[in-house]
């Protein structure tokens, strides 16, 4: 949808009796297209394909790409395992010192795989009219840690901070490149995953994440690009962070209290959470699925900016029953909410 009045959407979200739901899930797509994880990852057209069967098959409110946390990384030059049906990671160490990270250089759009992850949001952005496309790609903390390590950052945040700093803005330099580029393929918003930013404190959380979000938000959100922050590894301990940089949506993962964090989101924010992508999606049954939704619906269900979704990309192997059985759990709380049974 693009053009798309992404201010209105939001409008439209928290103004329905009913809840919306939102789930970042494409792996699905992938299983229905008769292709495989690696396909998806490495060719555009393919990731575009599952975007779309998706966005098809199921009522979420939105349609939302691959979240893969180690794209940008390969751009940067980190080596990439990858499997045939499982997500890839990233494998040994880029960046170990000062002198290392100054001699790093910032990649253009052309490095790796960004090409195809591009390609796949143009293609999603122009084939998918009724609902908007959302791009995604990792924060700055995140995206530091895969490149340097993720013990070693932590350590070196406190005994090298100027090591830390210069990359994150390496990092900074690099996403706001990008997702600026998503936005201009048409994408009508981004959903930036920041899961490292979870093991920081709130103050540390500002200075080594927070700090550098803020400028892209800045940058890129307006009234027809709306900016969520993903971070499952927050607990509740940088909700607080993660809403002073001025996303317009935040989205939590299954370790926090998604009642709790509603009463601390100003209401002019959509939230997105919280079912575990694993013990729920993927491992559940489908009664036990239906059961987890419903009883997320119950506890947030006096507010209008909540979004329910997975606590974070639904990873390979989800069945359909089981996505069949989360959105027969909204219908089925929407459905008493319009005939005041709640």
């Amino acid at each position: 949808m693009t053009g798309m009045n992404m201010r209105e959407w939001k409008s439209m979200v928290t103004d329905r009796q009913q809840r919306s739901a939102m789930p970042i899930m494409t792996h699905p797509g992938i299983d229905m297209i008769g292709k495989k994880v690696i396909d998806a990852v490495t060719d555009g057209s393919v990731h575009f394909l599952a975007i779309q069967a998706v966005a098809k098959r199921f009522p979420a409110i939105a349609a939302t790409m691959i979240m893969d946390l180690t794209v940008e990384a390969e751009a940067f030059g980190c080596r990439i395992s990858f499997s045939d049906n499982e997500v890839p990671s990233v494998a040994g160490r880029l960046v170990s010192d000062y002198t290392s990270v100054a001699e790093l250089s910032v990649p253009g759009l052309q490095a790796g795989r960004i090409r195809e992850y591009l390609k796949a949001a143009r293609l999603a952005a122009q084939n998918i009219h009724d609902k908007p496309v959302f791009g995604g790609c990792i924060g700055p903390f995140s995206l530091a840690g895969r490149m340097f390590d993720m013990t070693e950052i932590m350590t070196a945040a406190f005994i090298e901070p100027e090591t830390v700093e210069a990359l994150l803005e390496k990092c900074a330099q690099f996403l706001l490149l990008y997702a600026t580029e998503l936005k201009k393929s048409g994408m009508n918003g981004l959903i930036m995953a920041e899961p490292a930013a979870g093991l920081l404190d709130e103050s540390m959380c500002d200075r080594l994440s927070s700090k550098y979000i803020t400028p892209i938000v800045k940058a890129i959100q307006d009234d027809h690009f709306m900016f969520i922050l993903h971070n499952c590894g927050n607990t509740g301990h940088v909700t607080g962070s993660m809403i002073r940089t001025g996303a317009g949506g935040l989205h939590f993962g299954n370790r926090i209290d998604m009642a709790r964090t509603l009463r601390e989101v100003p209401g002019d924010r959509l939230v997105f959470g919280n079912l575990d992508p694993v013990e729920a999606f993927r491992m559940a049954s489908p009664g036990e699925m239906r059961r987890m939704a419903s009883e997320l619906l119950e506890a947030t269900g006096e507010y209008r900016n909540f979004v329910v979704s997975s606590g974070c990309d639904t990873p390979p192997g989800v069945s359909h029953e089981n996505i069949q059985a989360f959105y027969e759990a909204i219908h089925e709380f929407n459905q008493q909410t319009m005939i005041g049974i709640r």
